[in-house]
């Protein structure tokens, strides 16, 4: 699976095009091989995991959430991925399969992680509930984070804004 993908990026780059994301079996067979990372792979699975398996809610994202919930809460083990940045990885995905095992966490050892990781995530849905429900239960992680969206922490602390910026515009006639 490596070497085709690799072959596929090179293919693409002579092309001018970045390379296509993972499928849902390419990220089963890079979960796979971070449970068991060939010698000298390590780099290269930790990339195609964080940066190359779409975030949101297809099917390659489904197996990533499930893989890195599963580590998060111990179910499984990577030498590569400990808990802490199974919880991080988790965060990057912006909403999706990843909310409901990071609304779970909530109730974990890996609170504060979670709490951290979904301040940035504002692709709730239906989850927003959850946590509210958790905290007028008294649950301080659910608090806290409430708190975060409520002080829009996922806007202030995003990256700044270049100062300008430049931007190309096609008036078609018509139109």
């Amino acid at each position: 699976m490596l070497k085709a993908y690799a072959a596929h990026v090179q293919e693409r780059a002579t092309q001018n095009l970045p390379p296509l994301p993972l499928s849902a079996e390419q990220v089963a067979e890079v979960v796979s091989l971070l449970k068991n990372p060939p010698v000298g792979e390590a780099e290269n699975l930790l990339n195609l995991i964080s940066n190359r398996t779409p975030a949101g809610v297809d099917q390659a994202a489904y197996v990533k959430a499930a893989f890195l919930s599963d580590l998060a809460v111990g179910k499984a083990h990577s030498p590569l991925i400990n808990a802490d940045l199974a919880v991080e990885l988790l965060g990057t995905m912006l909403g999706g399969y990843n909310v409901q095992a990071l609304v779970a966490l909530l109730d974990t050892t890996m609170a504060v992680a979670a709490v951290k990781a979904l301040s940035n995530t504002i692709l709730m849905f239906d989850a927003f509930h959850d946590v509210d429900e958790k905290m007028k239960a008294g649950n301080v992680h659910a608090k806290a984070l409430i708190e975060s969206w409520s002080n829009a922490e996922w806007f202030s602390n995003a990256p700044a804004l270049e100062k300008e910026i430049k931007v190309v515009v096609f008036k078609v006639d018509g139109e």
